[in-house]
């Protein structure tokens, strides 16, 4: 039997950032998700300054780290699937955001007295960019689909290399949003530092991070695409 290879024509450069153009709802999830990984670095960028000098113990950095990698990731994960089935992505996502922005600000609060509670806080908080960070690439899948039903064209190559690329800019940018702060607070490196370099500790592994991932709880308050509109589409 003869094997028949299927050539399939790839659409333009020109076509395809037409309709790149047009998806409004991968835009949005783009910019969503660029807040959630600028909070994230944030954080990540952030734990050494916070243990040597608001706790004044370098041996809890591997602490902090466990806590939002193992606990926020080894706990969110199965925790998706079910939360997706029963209330849908865009539901799941905005659950994970407030969460975030909940237990960041609480962080925030208790980071300098209670450190059992800052863990438990930091556990929460991660538990939510957990499952964000988990369904944004579930909502990135419809917006290929929502794509291709609106232009007829699909470009699933480019959609996933604006999505990845605005991954990597919200990278940049947490990681380098401490040392911007830190700067201007006036810290200088192994001294005792001042109350306005611990403020600004605080505020770059706790306020940044809380600001950000509630500015991505609104921007997709408004994405529209829900499974429910999805399901239509494929019918």
């Amino acid at each position: 039997m003869e094997n028949v290879v299927r050539i399939v024509a790839q659409p333009s450069l020109k076509i395809s950032l037409q309709t790149l153009k047009r998806n409004r709802p991968l835009f949005m999830l783009c910019i969503g998700a660029l807040c959630v990984l600028i909070s994230t670095f944030a954080v990540s960028a952030s734990s050494l300054f916070y243990v040597r000098y608001v706790l004044n113990d370098t041996g809890l950095f591997t602490v902090l780290v466990l806590v939002q990698n193992l606990v926020g990731t080894g706990a969110s994960a199965p925790l998706v699937p079910g939360m997706v089935a029963r209330i849908g992505k865009k539901n799941t996502f905005l659950i994970g955001a407030l969460l975030g922005t909940c237990g960041y600000l609480l962080f925030f609060w208790v980071s300098v007295w209670s450190l059992p509670v800052a863990l438990v806080a930091l556990a929460i908080a991660s538990i939510g960019q957990g499952v964000t960070m988990t369904v944004m690439w579930a909502l990135e899948a419809d917006t290929v689909e929502y794509g291709e039903y609106l232009t007829g064209v699909r470009i699933e190559g480019l959609t996933y290399s604006l999505f990845s690329f605005t991954r990597k800019c919200g990278q940049a940018i947490g990681g380098s949003i401490p040392a911007f702060i830190l700067g201007l607070s006036g810290y200088i490196a192994n001294q005792a530092q001042t109350p306005e370099v611990i403020m600004g500790i605080r505020t770059s592994i706790a306020l940044v991070p809380c600001g950000f991932m509630l500015l991505a709880f609104v921007i997709i308050w408004f994405y529209p695409l829900t499974d429910k509109k999805i399901q239509r589409n494929r019918c």
